[in-house]
């Protein structure tokens, strides 16, 4: 929505340097300061000039856009002249005329934020747009009456009082520039001074360097032969004890029994120290990977309860895991979720003599984690040890505590697997009372975001990169569930540093943009992709909860939508803004090299990958593992005939929709077409024309929705 501020008619000169003086003072009455003032004054000028000299005059308008703040403040300067001739040479730069025109152009599109030129034989229409200051108020009703006001009451300037003015800012910009000068003398005095002691640390940093390196080899190669070293002989110890136990070679005494039953039990604590160490070290030397997959605290539940059940050997103690209904799915590590549970489950059974050890999970208050609580009757933790307990071999002194001694190391593993996924680990205790530790894991794990602002892309030639702005991992997880199977790759980008990042590095061919991101809005990120010439015909789909969308489409977007967002509004709009059909994965199941040649020449002009299979059972092994998106079938091959192929096609719930082009040399029966009908296939004659076999094809590609009409 644009509210009109003031029209100005350019009649003669003086109103080349009226435009000038209002654009000014509506800059100041907006709140921007007077480098900003000065920058919208001259591009006005120069525009308006432009009119006068080419056009015998025009109109400039001064409004403002959007409903939200910050606003833009539009300046659009019309005239009725004959058009520029030469507007594309213009804008690349490539032209200037004998008067400067191309100059004055060129200087008010580098002024403003956005710049836009309509020119044609009827006349010209430029729109200079300036971002308002952040913090100002939303001009409307009262503000854009008083603006109005201040304006009536503001007499034009005489041309000698401008040319005063234009001096006054010329001084100024003269001062700032010599104390910029200033700045630069004294910052290269002290680089010059910083060179010298960072070129002496140059030598002792890169020592150091090598050193660390080294040392870090050494780790990453003595975590590597400890895990074989270490867990071998403890492998073999407990084999060998296993054999003992039952007597494979003979009977035991009662006291060899006990002592063998005593080296088990040693070796098994042994095992466990090894492994909490292993895991601690590589999560220290950050050698630990996630994969994130998608489970629900259901199933989690019903494997821990399994696991657990041999630790039950105190029938004083019971285990109770709640209900976790109406929680969502999580989608992260379900492996180290389940280990930081196993090791709170097991210390709780530990040091509970009698009662019960209650699981449970709930949502968080912020809704996008959720807090799995592990609660126990157990002795309890006084608060100046609560602190210890997660510092690594840190073990409480008390009676039940020397009974069953651990590691050391389950809790302090724990709290960094819980942080490593992103989230926390934290207690709850009282001595005599018992303890309740939480883990909160946030819902869909996050990779953290690098210091550089590195985008993690790798280029998929069979889909178009599409650019996706968007802080939320939920909803990025929505855009990636929508563009799955659509011929379109999501580009990550959670910060405007990744977004203009990744707008160099994966050159996408639209930008799908959340406005409102954490502490910080995407307004100028859009203004400078419609101002840049690398990036301004890139469509930009502006998808968030902001209700501006005039504002959006005065900056340049494409597109609008509020959230929440429908799969077949994104998908439409890609297709039309980015006028590309995604590249579909053809099969061609034939076992003449001749007939699969000619089938490839008949996709040629098509948006195909096209892999071949020289037979029925390769086909169908490529079927199953390439999932393509359609398949050419000949009936009639060695080892399994195209009815069979098809039939078998058909009954596999992977291929069972997939369309089915059956492209033969046969003549077929009513019977046979019939059946081939029955089972969903189009069908080709090898012996058509090429004219009439690539209708006949394309015709079958449009009907499963794989190709447009007009592709």
């Amino acid at each position: 929505m644009s509210s009109p501020i003031l029209s100005l008619a350019i009649r003669h000169e003086h109103d080349v340097v009226a435009a000038r003086q209002r654009a000014r003072q509506i800059a100041a009455l907006l709140d921007f300061d007077a480098q900003d003032q000065t920058r919208i004054a001259t591009a006005v000028s120069e525009i308006a000039r432009n009119a006068f000299t080419y056009a015998g005059g025009g109109t400039v308008e001064f409004l403002v856009d959007g409903k939200t703040s910050p606003q833009i403040f539009v300046v659009r300067v019309s005239d009725r002249g004959p058009g520029i001739a030469d507007l594309a040479r213009v804008l690349d730069g490539q032209y200037q005329s004998a008067t400067g025109m191309g100059l004055g152009i060129m200087g008010a599109r580098r002024l403003m934020d956005h710049f836009s030129i309509d020119s044609s034989a009827r006349g010209t229409v430029v729109s200079l747009k300036k971002i308002c200051p952040r913090g100002a108020s939303v001009v409307a009703g009262p503000r854009l009456a008083r603006i109005a006001d201040e304006l009536g009451r503001r007499k034009p300037e005489n041309p000698l009082e401008e040319i005063q003015q234009q001096n006054q800012e010329l001084v100024r910009t003269l001062e700032e520039l010599r104390a910029r000068q200033d700045d630069l003398v004294r910052l290269n005095s002290e680089l010059e001074d910083t060179n010298r002691g960072v070129v002496a640390l140059y030598a002792e940093l890169d020592e150091k360097a090598d050193h660390l390196r080294r040392a870090d080899e050494l780790k990453s190669r003595f975590l590597s032969n400890m895990s074989h070293e270490f867990r071998t002989p403890l492998n073999a110890i407990r084999a060998l004890t296993e054999v003992l136990l039952r007597r494979v070679d003979g009977g035991l005494t009662p006291e060899q029994e006990v002592e063998v039953g005593y080296i088990r039990k040693a070796t098994d604590q042994l095992s466990e120290l090894v492994e909490d160490l292993l895991d601690l070290a590589k999560v220290e030397a950050g050698k630990i990977s996630i994969r994130p997959v998608e489970f629900d605290v259901t199933s989690l539940f019903s494997s821990l309860r399994g696991m657990l059940r041999p630790l039950l050997v105190n029938e004083l103690v019971s285990l109770v895991f709640e209900n976790p209904s109406g929680l969502p799915p999580l989608n992260t590590d379900e492996g180290k979720v389940s280990q930081i549970l196993r090791n709170l489950l097991s210390n709780a059974l530990k040091f509970t003599e009698r009662g019960e050890v209650r699981v449970s999970a709930t949502l968080a208050s912020s809704g996008d984690a959720v807090v799995f609580s592990v609660a126990d009757a157990g002795i309890g933790i006084a608060p100046d040890d609560q602190d210890r307990i997660f510092q690594e071999f840190g073990q409480l002194d008390n009676p039940i505590q020397r009974r069953v001694r651990g590691t050391g190391l389950g809790l302090p593993l724990s709290r960094k697997l819980a942080t490593l996924l992103g989230g926390s680990l934290t207690v709850q205790s009282e001595p005599g009372v018992g303890s309740t530790f939480h883990a909160t894991i946030p819902l869909v794990y996050t990779v953290p975001e690098p210091g550089v602002p590195a985008v993690e892309w790798e280029a998929d030639p069979l889909r178009v990169p599409i650019l996706v702005v968007e802080d939320s991992p939920e909803e990025m997880l929505v855009y990636e569930k929508f563009l799955k199977g659509s011929g379109f790759q999501v580009v990550r980008a959670m910060t405007t540093r990744q977004a203009r990042h990744a707008l160099v590095q994966a050159r996408p061919a639209a930008v799908v943009l959340d406005i409102l991101l954490r502490g910080e809005d995407t307004w100028t990120l859009l203004a400078d992709i419609k101002s840049d010439p690398a990036t301004r015909d890139i469509p930009v789909l502006i998808v968030s909860t902001v209700d501006d969308e005039a504002k959006g489409m005065t900056l340049g977007a494409d597109a609008y939508a509020m959230k929440p967002l429908e799969r077949r509004w994104l998908i439409e709009r890609l297709r039309r803004l980015t006028g590309r059909q995604p590249v579909r994965r053809v099969l061609v199941i034939d076992d003449d090299e001749i007939s699969r040649y000619l089938v490839r020449g008949y996709l040629d002009d098509l948006p195909c990958q096209i892999t071949e299979a020289c037979g029925g059972e390769e086909g169908l092994r490529r079927a199953r593992s390439d999932t393509p998106d359609a398949i050419f079938l000949d009936l009639v091959m060695p080892d399994l005939s195209g009815f069979e192929v098809l039939e078998r096609l058909r009954a596999e719930a992977a291929t069972r929709s997939t369309p089915v082009v059956v492209v033969t040399s046969q003549p077929l029966a009513d019977a046979e077409r019939r059946r081939l009908e029955a089972l969903g296939a189009a069908i080709v004659s090898k012996g058509a024309d090429r004219d009439s076999a690539l209708a006949h094809i394309r015709s079958a590609l449009v009907g499963a929705g794989l190709v447009t009409p007009d592709a």
